[in-house]
């Protein structure tokens, strides 16, 4: 009899096979209804859940078999896979439904397994707590089901009367009934796991493609979004996954369509699609299901799907474009297809806002440039125009030598750009300085250079050393009585470091206030060219100052250790 009951409830179970299948099938509707243990602000999934895993239950009882006056059945595992699913409250639910399905049928056994299979949902659901579905294994799944199914025999036995027919009952169905259960827990998993695995590679690969899409699409959004970049990454975006056609547009205007219907979907046209107005406008997400949500003026048109994202730029949001991504069947959007548009959005959205925050940066570079270019002229100029002049009438040949070399200097003020220059040509640079101040202050000025030749071709930002040494002549030689002297060294350890050092007056007030004087300060050189190297290399790199009263100041650079070869690359 027992063997008849347990080949009778295994073929039952093939029905619980089917249901996960299906549920595997229905996977975008399936997993709006699984939900996070710790929300519980989404009742009505959880509810939803409990219905289904309830029905589930209810049906296992109808699949069971009748025998000395009970259901040898598998209601048991609706319950248990709610728990598992969806929680407590979706056990709970789901055990009361079949729990109170079986109550209603009767028998002298209806009061215990009522009371068991709510129990059942109940346990699962603290399981879940730790466990879930998606982490327990198949053999803890089983012995989930053992013990469960064990618990009901004992409630058989401690509730149902006349005790000796319920012992006789246990006798019969115990062992089909836990087999049969356990086996049901474990195949529903099963499924469900495999369903998982498989969406789970799917998802791996949307996320590669996002990726990928990203890496190819980089160099032409460094220029931030225009006609060409936007055209090159739909054309990327439209090669890598299987799309019929992809769009990217601007707040007014469509910026580039790749793929079918390009012809007379064309850039520069006015944006008409509603649902792309509402993505631009409210910063969400947007599905379109018909042609006629499109809203493509030419009938032949065999657009009839797309999903909308916004791009969005900054910490604040703020919406500057849309990705469109179409295909040619209507209600064709799923899953899947909303994953990777939200994907690729946010990574074309970080590119955006990246490229955005490495032009402002060299805007900022560039006008801080400018600004200590301002200040080296003016009064530079006049200083040296005062030396060559009275050079004119006592040693004319010098003088000329001083107006080529001020010439010279002046030109290479003008054309220093942002870009990185050798340690050799920076030097150059200085030199002109150097000659034209020691023609100036004559005896009272003495500079020396120390600089290895395998160091000359290390790469750093133009016009960083000039404003030091100037400095060190104007505040430090300068107001010093009697001659003094200014060293330019360069060595390497760790990091590339340039030092100026001078022997003058030194610095009266704290040294690191130099370092962050504002424009009208007469030594915005220092701090000048400490914020520019912060912002090239990061704030580990830039100036250091040290400085005795009395004694002289050193003025440290300390920058990484960058070859030509670094720069070409």
């Amino acid at each position: 009899m027992a063997d008849n009951l347990l080949f009778s409830l295994v073929k039952s179970i093939s029905v619980i096979g089917i249901s996960a299948y299906l549920l595997a099938l229905e996977a975008n509707f399936f997993q709006k209804l699984i939900i996070d243990s710790k929300d519980q602000t989404k009742i009505k999934n959880q509810f939803l859940l409990a219905i289904l895993f309830g029905f589930l239950s209810l049906l296992g009882t109808y699949l069971g078999i009748y025998t000395h006056g009970a259901y040898a059945n598998i209601r048991a595992v609706g319950a248990v896979i709610g728990g598992l699913l969806g929680g407590p409250i979706v056990g709970v639910i789901a055990g009361l439904i079949g729990g109170l399905h079986r109550y209603y049928l009767g028998g002298f056994t209806a009061l215990a397994c009522a009371l068991a299979t709510t129990l059942a949902g109940l346990i699962s659901g603290a399981i879940y707590k730790d466990r879930s579905l998606r982490k327990i294994s198949l053999k803890e799944g089983f012995l989930l089901g053992v013990g469960l199914e064990i618990l009901e025999m004992a409630l058989v036995l401690i509730l149902s009367n006349p005790y000796a027919r319920a012992y006789e009952l246990v006798k019969i169905i115990s062992v089909p009934m836990i087999l049969s259960n356990a086996l049901g827990v474990a195949f529903f998993i099963y499924i469900l796991h495999k369903d998982l695995e498989k969406k789970e590679k799917v998802k791996a690969l949307q996320a590669y493609k996002a990726l990928e899409i990203a890496n190819q699409s980089l160099a032409y959004l460094q220029e931030g979004l225009n006609y060409e970049s936007a055209r090159e990454t739909a054309k990327i975006i439209l090669q890598v996954t299987d799309l019929s056609a992809v769009a990217i547009t601007n707040r007014k205007e469509v910026l580039a369509h790749c793929g079918k219907e390009q012809y007379h979907h064309r850039p520069q046209e006015e944006i008409i699609t509603q649902a792309t107005k509402e993505a631009l406008n409210q910063g969400q997400l947007k599905i379109i299901s018909t042609k006629e949500e499109i809203g493509c003026p030419v009938d032949e048109c065999t657009l009839k799907g797309a999903v909308i994202a916004p791009l969005t730029k900054g910490v604040e949001k703020k919406v500057i474009g849309t990705l469109k991504l179409y295909k040619t069947e209507e209600g064709s959007i799923n899953g899947l297809d909303i994953e990777l548009a939200w994907g690729i959005a946010n990574l074309l959205s970080t590119q955006l806002h990246l490229s955005s925050l490495k032009q402002q940066a060299k805007l900022a570079t560039e006008a801080e440039l400018k600004a200590l270019q301002a200040q080296v002229r003016p009064h530079f100029l006049f200083n040296s125009l005062n030396t060559i002049s009275s050079f004119c009438r006592t040693d004319p040949k010098r003088a000329r030598e001083l107006i080529m070399k001020l010439a010279k200097f002046l030109r290479k003020t003008l054309n220093q750009s942002c870009q990185m220059i050798s340690l050799a040509q920076e030097l150059e640079f200085v030199h002109y300085y150097i000659d034209i101040e020691e023609a100036r202050f004559e005896e009272k000025l003495k500079v020396e250079l120390e600089i290895s030749e395998d160091l000359t071709d290390y790469q750093l930002p133009s016009f960083i050393l000039q404003p030091l040494v100037e400095n060190a002549i104007k505040h430090g030689i300068s107001p010093k009585v009697g001659p003094g002297q200014v060293k330019i060294l360069a060595k390497k350890e760790e990091d590339l470091l340039l030092q100026v050092i001078d022997d003058g007056v030194g610095i009266k007030e704290d040294p690191g206030n130099l370092l962050e004087m504002d424009s009208t300060s007469d030594q915005i050189g220092l701090s000048n060219v400490n914020q520019r190297i912060k912002k090239i290399y990061g704030t580990e790199y830039g100036l250091m100052i040290n400085s005795k009263l009395g004694q002289g100041t050193t003025v440290t650079i300390n920058l990484p250790q960058v070859g030509k070869e670094d720069i070409d690359e």
